[in-house]
């Protein structure tokens, strides 16, 4: 039993004030997903510079700019349930060691096929990343901030998304060779990945999988010492659901089809256009060189995707992690509406811009923010990256589809079309979202055993009243 005024691991985890422990959490899965952003955004612009020099028709277009995402669809599912099996530590930096030798081997591929096979390689340790950087900064965090840390997170995405266009301005500008560029951004993916991979190395396993799976509480407690600020004990009973029993277990199934489904529908309007961004403005404008496409690119991003990612960690855990999603989806909605049904915004560069800008600022402003941390909230402990691996793993399929099918759609339906259909996925989501109860400011333990698992009990808290 623990000493009288001493609380044990659960709820010491979740009433602790932000530490430094916390931040080296973030920084630790954020430089990783900085990678995973930078690695499947890039593709855009290396893609039309590897055109020009590969000749390639518009159906390797649509295989290159595609397949890292299909294997990201593998990666973020394979992973994700060996994180549950084994822990989240081990997938934790052998996923970084994939990416650095799939962004390495991209930069020096030869031919089509030789870099078609690294880019396969590169998503693979991608959607891996996917669920065990936010499941590990979700089981760290406290239970008030728990959306402000994994939001910090994916806000690294806004860095990952700018970083490459400037890279590219600068090397294009410089004067360097088209086959030069694509290379060198390729290649510098490997960079942040490696610097990472010491760094997650030395991070403890998460203690709440140490606990209520393996059954090793004290331990944990031992391993994080100071960073809750209190005394820890406590006592688990260890145990794991089988694959089998969560995928036929009604209330998962229902939040699965909800994380899964709402990250399917974003990631189709979300990718499908950020990818084929430099087609989308060589539709709206012809004539314009690929640096300024680029230019472009980069203005809308910096003017209202960062200004989004910003503001959604900040107010998150106050607005709510569900009701941010409803209305990031309703807003992408109706801009994606105004562009299709409003005569001329499609020929007209500065009215479109900043429609399609607004749709961006509340893309980041709800569900491309949401849609990661949702699924690492609202899963038991035992199936917490499984979920959250499925759910990342079909979002990547929906953006497997919409890259691969954006070029199809805007020659046979025109962009107006093509931006309209968007809008009928973004009323979708909105739709599905409602399926999803709200995590924020709630423990993980009382999100997930309102309904017992049959496998894992909750750590008790001693001398303390359940959460609310």
């Amino acid at each position: 039993m623990a000493d009288t005024g001493a609380r044990d691991l659960v709820a010491a985890l979740d009433e602790a004030s932000i530490s430094r422990f916390h931040l080296r959490a973030v920084v630790a899965s954020g430089v990783g997903f900085f990678t995973d952003a930078y690695d499947l955004f890039v593709i855009g612009i290396a893609s039309a510079l590897i055109t020009k020099d590969w000749h390639l028709s518009a159906g390797q277009l649509a295989v290159l700019n595609s397949t890292m995402l299909a294997a990201a669809f593998l990666g973020a599912m394979v992973f994700g349930r060996y994180a549950d099996v084994v822990g989240r530590k081990r997938v934790y930096w052998l996923v970084a060691a994939i990416m650095i030798a799939g962004a390495l081997g991209s930069a020096l591929s030869g031919s089509f096929w030789v870099l078609i096979g690294f880019r396969f390689v590169l998503g693979f340790g991608v959607g891996g990343d996917y669920p065990v950087s936010a499941v590990m900064v979700s089981e760290y965090a406290n239970r008030k901030d728990r959306g402000k840390l994994v939001g910090m997170v994916f806000g690294t995405q806004a860095l990952g998304l700018i970083v490459g266009p400037l890279i590219a301005l600068a090397l294009l500008g410089s004067g360097a060779s088209t086959d030069v560029t694509w290379r060198v951004l390729l290649a510098l993916g490997a960079v942040p990945a490696a610097a990472v991979i010491w760094l997650r190395c030395k991070m403890p396993e998460s203690p709440r999988y140490q606990a209520q799976v393996q059954g090793r509480a004290e331990q944990a407690a031992s391993q994080v010492p100071g960073f809750t600020g209190a005394p820890l004990t406590g006592t688990a009973q260890p145990g794991q659901m089988g694959l089998r029993a969560f995928l036929t277990n009604r209330r998962w199934l229902i939040t699965l089809a909800g994380t899964a489904g709402c990250w399917f529908l974003l990631d189709y309007a979300y990718y499908g256009n950020t990818i084929s961004t430099p087609q989308i403005l060589g539709l709206i404008s012809p004539h314009a060189s690929t640096m300024v496409k680029i230019a472009l690119q980069l203005a809308i991003f910096v003017v209202f995707a960062v200004p989004g990612y910003v503001l959604a960690i900040i107010r998150l855990d106050r607005i709510g992690h569900r009701r941010l999603q409803l209305t990031g989806f309703a807003v992408m909605a109706l801009c994606f509406l105004v562009i299709a049904a409003v005569p001329g915004m499609t020929t007209a560069v500065v009215p479109f811009l900043l429609v399609y800008g607004v749709s961006y600022f509340f893309t980041e402003f709800g569900p491309n923010m949401t849609t990661f941390v949702l699924p690492s909230e609202l899963f038991p402990v035992d199936m917490r990256t499984t979920g959250h691996g499925i759910s990342a793993g079909i979002g990547k399929l929906g953006a497997f589809i919409g890259v691969f099918l954006f070029p199809v759609l805007s020659s046979s339906l025109g962009l107006r079309g093509t931006l309209l259909l968007t809008a009928g996925v973004a009323v979708a989501g909105l739709a599905l979202t409602l399926v999803l109860p709200e995590p924020a400011g709630r423990s993980l333990e009382d999100i997930a055993t309102s309904t017992p698992s049959p496998a894992v009990r909750p750590l008790q808290v001693a001398d303390e009243a359940p959460a609310a």
